[in-house]
């Protein structure tokens, strides 16, 4: 992705669709390529976006023949994985307004990691209903969780902008924990491979 925002998504038969994760620029949709007959889910455009192809057969020649690269796509997908098992959580064992409160400490964060915001603001270029299927919730029930987090004094939304008003308030209000996004080793760490999947 190198603009622009996308998701992943399942459709069921009723109707109802369920976003499974959603794409920021800086990120690898499908890092080591997947086998058609193993496409489980669809890729959706949620703004204008613009991608980087890359044939799969590519990338596989890459990282076998550097080490390096190969160690990053592995590092960018178990990322997307702890990414998925976070959610899991979310949709177990966090309240409404926690799971959305947790979604945009995320949001910001990977957003961070890559320089496309600031301490206290980032896009947030999701509408109430594409939160909703992505939540579990419904989009009345998103906008009652805005309003409570509004109320509490952590966020405002402007322009399609998130802004947090007091970042470490809303991090312990959603029980947000970076670790699994290993923020610190793509920002801080000297290795080139460590770099790259990060940017």
């Amino acid at each position: 992705m190198l603009e622009g925002w996308a998701c992943t998504y399942r459709d069921l038969e009723n109707g109802q669709r369920q976003i499974l994760s959603v794409l920021l620029p800086g990120d690898l949709v499908e890092p080591f390529g997947i086998l058609p007959a193993f496409a489980d889910h669809s890729i959706g455009a949620v703004t204008q976006v613009t991608l980087a192809q890359i044939p799969p057969h590519a990338i596989r020649a890459t990282a076998r023949v550097s080490p390096r690269i190969e160690q990053a796509l592995w590092w960018d997908l178990l990322v997307a994985i702890a990414i998925e098992r976070e959610h899991t959580v979310s949709l177990g064992r966090r309240t409404a307004s926690e799971r959305l409160g947790h979604l945009f400490c995320e949001l910001h964060l990977r957003q961070q990691i890559v320089g496309l915001c600031d301490h206290s603001r980032c896009d947030l270029l999701l509408t109430q209903s594409e939160l909703a299927d992505l939540l579990g919730l419904s989009a009345v029930h998103v906008n009652r969780s805005l309003q409570d987090m509004r109320s509490r004094g952590l966020v405002s939304l402007r322009n399609r902008q998130l802004i947090i008003h007091d970042l470490t308030e809303l991090r312990d209000f959603s029980f947000f924990d970076p670790n699994y996004l290993h923020a610190d080793t793509a920002r801080s760490s000297s290795s080139p491979e460590i770099q790259w999947s990060a940017q």
